[in-house]
């Protein structure tokens, strides 16, 4: 099958993300410029734009995924992303949400734990122009202080509990986007730094895959 991924593009724009109540033009213009294609294996490419979590690794802490479109777009609005934020995506993949990112803030930190997935990454979105975009490596709980704080935090992937570590990287004003919980059981959840304190509200359901490296730890029993 041969696919046309500009139609393609634009018919994911139109009928999984438009139709979930995500309206921010700058948003709607990234998604529609960045080609979700080349964030997926060769033989995945013609699936990229279905409306599903695509697996696209099988890394040492497990399988990571492409979020769907409509859930991701939905959590980047949810952000109110402006042109001069600094943003950390936290979890980066092969880094399609950090190329949407760039095309959105200052400057973005793609952060990944998979070695070969942070490479993919650079390599990717090198190709793609993205100079704003640094990508490192490193355990995805404990995010990325040294280029902390970030006006935008945003998590690729369901997580039980967003970690302090994160949280306490947020600049005053800042946004923090995530899933907490697994399967139906997901919501999103923003979290705003005012005053030095971080409080957080429920958005909308959302059921993604989820982030490795976020597992709780279950409490000894006697």
């Amino acid at each position: 099958m041969s696919a046309d991924f500009s139609e393609l593009r634009v018919k994911m724009v139109d009928g999984q993300v438009r139709t979930t109540d995500v309206t921010s033009a700058p948003l709607l213009d990234a998604m529609l410029s960045v080609p979700r294609e080349v964030f997926v294996g060769d033989r995945q490419r013609d699936l990229a734009y279905i409306d599903e979590d695509i697996r696209i690794a099988d890394s040492a802490d497990g399988p990571r995924y492409l979020m769907e479109a409509s859930p991701l777009a939905k959590l980047m609005q949810l952000a109110e992303i402006n042109p001069t934020d600094s943003a950390l995506d936290v979890g980066c993949g092969t880094g399609y949400a950090s190329a949407i990112l760039s095309r959105l803030a200052r400057s973005v930190v793609a952060l990944e734990s998979d070695s070969a997935l942070a490479q993919t990454a650079a390599s990717t979105l090198s190709g793609l122009g993205c100079g704003n975009v640094t990508v490192v490596q490193g355990a995805l709980a404990q995010g990325h202080a040294a280029k902390a704080p970030y006006e935008v935090i945003f998590i690729g992937g369901s997580v039980s509990k967003v970690p302090s570590a994160l949280l306490d990287q947020l600049a005053e004003g800042g946004r923090l986007v995530a899933v907490e919980g697994q399967g139906n059981s997901g919501v999103a959840r923003l979290f705003v730094k005012a005053g030095g304190v971080v409080t957080g509200r429920r958005a909308f359901n959302a059921a993604i895959k989820p982030l490795p490296g976020f597992e709780r730890e279950h409490a000894f029993e006697f």
